[in-house]
């Protein structure tokens, strides 16, 4: 009949701890992976990086709308009167000198009907540029007397609403054979009465605009960014009517952009576009969810490690406590039987029922031995609550192990053959003398014996050997008895445990022999060991080190 595991108070609290830790776990994980499905299925991380890829170029527009507003008002209040043409011309190319990211200047008085203009100085001596500003020049002149008042309104609308008074004209030309990009800013000069319409006019040199003031404001939007990420996203200013870039970040590679904004106040018809080198959009989603489901298997099998080592804590705590309880019962039984016999020849003499010495003798004897048997079950008892407690020690004295082993034996021998055991006892001449615990040494040896005297069917044989070997002093116990499986010869050390074989489990006993027999081996700087196998047998090895040095010390368990 198999015995029921029983909850103690510790292995449900250890149960509760466990359940109290793992269920949110799994809850949070199942949630976390319910969540990642959900932002996979709506495309939420690409939608994602495009925001913030989106917000870079809007912060690439904006700045470059303060940069052209700062670099253009100042001059805005320097620019002359068309009163005195002579002497706005002259007025101009000063300006222009002083500021040579401005191509040409244009002003235009509707009052006086004059238009003046002026080309950058310092490229008088280029006919590609001057080709282009002449050409620019000469458009202006014509249509501007026409909506240079529509213009003058809406300038004048702008100021009112505390915008500045700064509108812009942008296109795409060819310079030197190369498509270019021009912009032309207009505003009405400070010094110019309420209610006369004039216009002034700046154009950016597109060298200027390519090579200094948009890849600067790239670098900008993109500082932050370069800090904080490995790959940061490239830049570059185009077209909207193809992907070759005018202007691009150092980090641009090539291919199609990810995401495009076209400006719409200054600079209008220039489209700006992002993208991250070497990897899509999509790419990056991927990555980001292989990454989360990565550490979320982790985490999972971390978890089900956890909750693995936990069952088996528990099963151990369980099985502990079956064994422990198997002990009591055990060990009730092992004091009942011989206290029982004690008492039952106690009476018997105390009765004076006997007739014959001989019987007297035989039981004092029986009381003797089965004294002798309760003690050392109690001696096994007392040490393994001494080793439990931490209180374990030994008392180690120069020792005659020859003498102490035919003494331990001896003491035992009558037991031995009165279960119809054959005993062999080989105890070497060269055994030295060995600094050791006598009445520690003395138990070990009878656990093994007593093993052996329970452990055996038909074959019934004891062996006793002492003998030098490497270093070390070798007390072996041998018998022929039903053997021990491999996968149960290091279990067999452990307390309360107790082999699968029918014999062990149909024999009382408490489990601790073996134990005891390792702490004391180890105790003394040495160990045990076994040599078995099912139905031949087995042969217990107490391997005792000859240096003091090896050994514990005054052990405490």
């Amino acid at each position: 009949m198999s015995k029921k595991w029983r909850l103690t108070d510790r292995t449900r609290t250890l149960l509760l701890m466990e359940l109290a830790i793992t269920l949110p776990a799994l809850a949070l994980m199942g949630f976390s992976i319910w969540n990642l499905k959900h932002i996979q299925r709506d495309k939420q991380i690409e939608a994602a990086i495009q925001r913030d890829l989106q917000y870079v170029l809007k912060g690439v527009e904006h700045k470059a709308w303060d940069k052209s507003v700062a670099l253009i008002t100042p001059l805005q209040k320097e620019f002359p009167s068309a009163d005195d043409p002579e002497k706005a011309k002259a007025k101009l190319g000063e300006l222009l000198t002083a500021h040579p990211e401005f191509a040409y200047a244009m002003l235009y008085d509707k009052k006086t009907n004059r238009f003046i203009s002026r080309e950058q100085p310092g490229r008088e001596n280029d006919p590609t540029f001057c080709a282009l500003a002449d050409e620019t020049i000469s458009s202006t002149a014509k249509w501007l007397p026409l909506e240079s008042g529509s213009l003058f309104e809406s300038l004048r609308m702008m100021e009112k609403k505390d915008d500045p008074g700064l509108g812009f004209m942008s296109d795409w030309s060819n310079m030197g054979g190369a498509r270019t990009y021009t912009s032309l800013a207009y505003f009405i000069p400070s010094n110019t009465p309420h209610d006369r319409v004039t216009i002034g006019m700046l154009a950016f040199d597109p060298d200027f605009l390519k090579s200094h003031f948009f890849p600067q404001i790239i670098k900008d939007s993109l500082a932050n960014k370069n800090g904080t990420m490995s790959n940061p996203p490239a830049v570059i200013l185009r077209s909207p009517h193809d992907y070759t870039p005018w202007v691009a970040s150092d980090n641009w590679d090539g291919g199609k952009p990810e995401v495009d904004r076209t400006f719409l106040d200054a600079f209008r018809g220039l489209t700006a576009s992002i993208k991250y080198p070497g990897k899509t959009v999509a790419d990056m989603s991927n990555n980001f969810l292989h990454y989360n489901y990565t550490v979320l298997g982790a985490l999972s099998l971390f978890m089900i490690g956890g909750i693995l080592l936990t069952y088996r804590n528990i099963s151990r705590e369980m099985n502990l406590a079956r064994l422990k309880s198997d002990f009591v019962a055990n060990v009730s039984h092992e004091l009942r039987t011989p206290l029982a016999l004690i008492r039952l020849y106690a009476e018997t003499l105390e009765l004076g029922r006997l007739n014959s010495k001989e019987k007297y003798q035989e039981y004092f004897r029986i009381i003797r031995e089965e004294s002798e048997r309760l003690t050392a079950l109690i001696n096994n008892i007392l040490d393994f609550s001494r080793i439990e407690a931490g209180r374990k020690e030994y008392e180690f004295k120069e020792t005659n192990l020859a003498e102490l082993v035919r003494t331990t034996l001896e003491s035992y021998r009558f037991q031995i053959e009165q279960h119809g055991f054959a005993f062999e006892e080989n105890i070497s001449n060269d055994v030295p003398p060995v600094i050791v615990d006598r009445e520690a040494i003395a138990r070990s040896l009878l656990n093994l014996v007593n093993n052996a005297l329970k452990y055996s069917r038909d074959k019934k044989y004891i062996g006793v050997n002492l003998y030098r070997s490497n270093g070390s002093v070798n007390l072996e116990v041998c018998d022929h008895g039903i053997g021990i499986s491999p996968d149960e010869q290091e279990k067999i050390f452990e307390k309360f445990y107790r082999c699968g074989d029918p014999l062990v489990h149909n024999i009382k006993g408490s489990g601790l022999g073996l134990s005891l027999v390792r702490h004391i081996a180890r105790a003394h700087g040495g160990d045990v060991k076994v040599e078995s196998a099912p139905e031949k047998g087995s042969k217990f090895i107490i391997a005792l080190p000859l240096d003091p040095s090896a050994r514990t010390g005054a052990a405490m368990a």
